[in-house]
């Protein structure tokens, strides 16, 4: 099969409303939930999750708190990123400590291999998220769900994409005591945002279109 015949075959991202991810985390298994809410106000992805460490944070004097520095070696694009994190995220971290030695998330003594695993699949299709063809399904989601949060709380596009980690020229762990200041407060206001009035009007303005297109197809000519 040619690549020009998948051409835009890719699933869909699927930002979680509020609510959605309120069902969702109540759905999974703890180790799960944790991980899955840190994934949601961090944006990092599945294995950026699932192989944190320990020996990644560096306590930062001036904010009063750690951030996470995680190596080139388990990022996308091949470049450290700084992780900084909103009062959700440090209460997550807290509540793992003590519980494996050396990795953030861990499931009987042994550090979590994957998010995108039967648990996730059966409490994305119970929570009530789309499940239709063309609808991302994966962890992803969360990512996407961050970025949209990021978005509509008003925060600029150079700081969304630090905080994503983007591929960039302007991308650096070299932060100052003031730019780390920027992110941290860029990921609290997600905590104040809902984005779940938004995803409505997308759903209401697609339904409307597909109905308008419906009628269009029943009129008759001449």
């Amino acid at each position: 099969m040619s690549k020009l015949s998948t051409k835009g075959k890719q699933a869909k991202p699927y930002p979680l409303s509020w609510k959605e991810q309120d069902r969702l985390c109540a759905l999974l298994p703890v180790h799960t939930r944790d991980a899955a809410l840190f994934g949601v106000n961090t944006g990092l992805r599945d294995q950026e999750i699932c192989k944190l460490r320990w020996d990644w944070t560096i306590y930062v004097e001036d904010l009063s708190q750690s951030v996470f520095v995680l190596p080139a070696e388990i990022t996308k694009n091949d470049l450290e990123r700084v992780v900084v994190l909103n009062q959700t995220a440090r209460e997550v971290v807290e509540s793992q400590r003590g519980i494996h030695e050396t990795h953030v998330f861990s499931y009987l003594d042994n550090p979590i291999q994957r998010l995108h695993n039967s648990a996730w699949k059966t409490g994305w299709k119970n929570a009530g998220p789309p499940i239709e063809k063309g609808i991302l399904k994966e962890v992803h989601n969360l990512r996407h769900t961050f970025g949209r949060r990021l978005r509509a709380a008003g925060v600029s596009n150079e700081t969304r994409k630090a905080l994503l980690g983007h591929a960039d020229g302007d991308i650096t762990t070299h932060y100052s005591a003031a730019e780390l200041q920027e992110l941290v407060t860029a990921v609290e206001k997600i905590l104040n945002c809902n984005i779940a009035q938004t995803l409505t009007l997308t759903v209401v303005k697609r339904t409307a279109e597909k109905a308008w297109r419906k009628n269009l197809g029943n009129i008759k000519l001449g």
